[in-house]
């Protein structure tokens, strides 16, 4: 996983991974592992601040350098899949993202939303960004798809309802699923812990399984997850 937010980087805080340490070797950056068995390999510029307060501030130049490291001098070794987290926006760091990967084959992007209207506005955008570079829209996902109580599991629409999928059927691409605010996810933020694994039955595990399944037989690669 790529974590190219450089002004808000999130990803180690999110894996439990702050305080590790980036080292060079002779191929490059050894990216860090989240366990000994390097399933998951991760860099972000969040691993070369001192603290979770420091802040990046940098003009494009800057920034655009350091993507470029990150996408060329990483000793990724084999990978199954590179995620690559970009923050919101048509800005420096996508350009640069889509510049970098032109000669590489791209399953493409998916856009991440909320229901409400003034999120979808902005995410029209990134729709027409990845149109006009080239950039396969593998499908949309709708975040923050209305509130489940924690006592009685019911769920409430409190921003509203359908946004994803009317985005997905103007763009004429899948709707990947729905994710509700649920605070049992919230508190396993910065732990490490995965959803999946710790709340195998509730409604944002199910969600991401079948994201999962989707992505992969798109991909044609049915025998990873």
């Amino acid at each position: 996983m790529l974590d190219i937010d450089l002004c808000g980087p999130s990803v180690a805080y999110l894996l439990n991974l702050e305080g590790k340490d980036v080292h060079q070797s002779s191929e490059g950056w050894v990216p860090i592992y989240t366990d000994s068995t390097k399933s998951l390999a991760v860099m972000s510029i969040g691993f070369l601040l001192k603290n979770r307060n420091d802040a990046v501030i940098w003009r494009g130049p800057k920034k655009t350098a350091m993507i470029r490291q990150f996408l060329e001098d990483v000793c990724w070794e084999e990978l199954d899949y590179l995620i690559i987290d970009t923050p919101p926006g048509t800005s420096d760091e996508h350009i640069t993202v889509m510049e970098c990967m032109k000669d590489v084959k791209c399953d493409g992007a998916i856009i991440v939303t909320t229901p409400q209207e003034v999120a979808l506005e902005d995410v029209r955008k990134e729709v027409t960004f990845c149109r006009k570079t080239g950039i396969e829209i593998v499908g949309v996902v709708e975040n923050m798809s209305g509130f489940v109580c924690p006592n009685c599991q019911e769920c409430t629409n409190i921003f509203s309802s359908g946004g994803g999928k009317a985005l997905a059927e103007l763009v004429k691409v899948p709707l990947l699923g729905t994710l509700p605010i649920d605070p049992r996810i919230g508190a396993l933020g910065g732990t490490g812990k995965a959803v999946v694994n710790e709340l195998p039955d509730c409604t944002t595990s199910v969600v991401f399984k079948q994201i999962v399944e989707h992505l992969t037989k798109s991909s044609g690669n049915l025998n990873k997850a």
